[in-house]
């Protein structure tokens, strides 16, 4: 089933998109899909994002592969829609992109005992953009979250693929353009740490709620991995997809 909130003007409302791309309503109503105004598919309590868990990116970045998940936690108040604008914060050099696998949770986690345990808490799956400034992560001192916490830096949906119709979460084809022009384009098969793994990881040192989300790590092909190094700027306009999950697209304005 795919989960999805449209905007009307009464407020967000919950919604199904049906297998002919048509949006069924709570009270039985149907429209199409280019008809309605997509809102992210749910409000996290928290989103917990993993770092360099692709090996190609962390070889792009001159980095090697983490031994353990690499943890930091993105604020629920910098998600949008699947098609809203991202704005780049003042002071920005070096705005990028990151083209992720959401997980969502489904039922408390805590302390989990195996893989097999843990992907029996999750929910679904769901398409993320972890939008990143990486002068501000990087080279600005301390740790990844000033580059990670911008308003309308993670772009979430359009909608939420529950957990049944995802036979391998390990398999599923996703990637990333710029104007046009595809950077990133790879499969949650080369994840160093696989969906699995990383909920039962992260139990163990937090507790996961209904409603929070995974972001699971990007692949090769960021912004900051180009040769030379190419950033966003207003004006470009970015096509975020993974198979079955829908894709988003996002222009990029600046800061006011």
């Amino acid at each position: 089933m795919r989960q999805l909130r449209i905007h009307t003007p009464d407020g967000l409302r919950d919604a199904v998109l049906d297998d002919d791309g048509r949006v069924q309503l709570p009270d039985g109503a149907t429209v199409d899909l280019a008809d309605v105004r997509l809102a992210a598919p749910l409000d996290p309590g928290k989103i917990v994002c993993v770092g360099l868990n692709y090996a190609d990116h962390a070889a792009e970045g001159g980095q090697a592969a983490p031994a353990e998940p690499i943890l930091f936690l993105k604020v629920p108040d910098t998600v949008v829609g699947p098609y809203d604008d991202i704005v780049i914060p003042r002071g920005s050099e070096k705005t990028d992109w990151e083209v992720e696998l959401g997980v969502v949770i489904g039922r408390t986690a805590a302390y989990l005992d195996s893989v097999a345990e843990a992907l029996a808490h999750v929910a679904g799956y769901v398409l993320v953009n972890d939008v990143s400034e990486r002068h501000f992560q990087l080279e600005r001192g301390g740790q990844w979250d000033k580059g990670k916490n911008c308003p309308t830096f993670c772009p979430l949906g359009p909608w939420i693929l529950t957990a049944d119709e995802v036979p391998d979460p390990q398999a599923i084809k996703l990637g990333l353009d710029v104007n046009g022009e595809p950077l990133q384009d790879s499969s949650t098969a080369e994840m160093i740490f696989g969906v699995g793994y990383l909920v039962h990881y992260i139990s163990q040192f937090m507790t996961l709620y209904p409603g929070d989300v995974i972001s699971t790590g990007t692949p090769a092909g960021v912004g900051a991995g180009q040769k030379p190094p190419r950033y966003l700027k207003a004006g470009d306009e970015l096509r975020t997809w993974a198979d079955g999950l829908g894709e988003q697209r996002n222009r990029l304005v600046a800061s006011s």
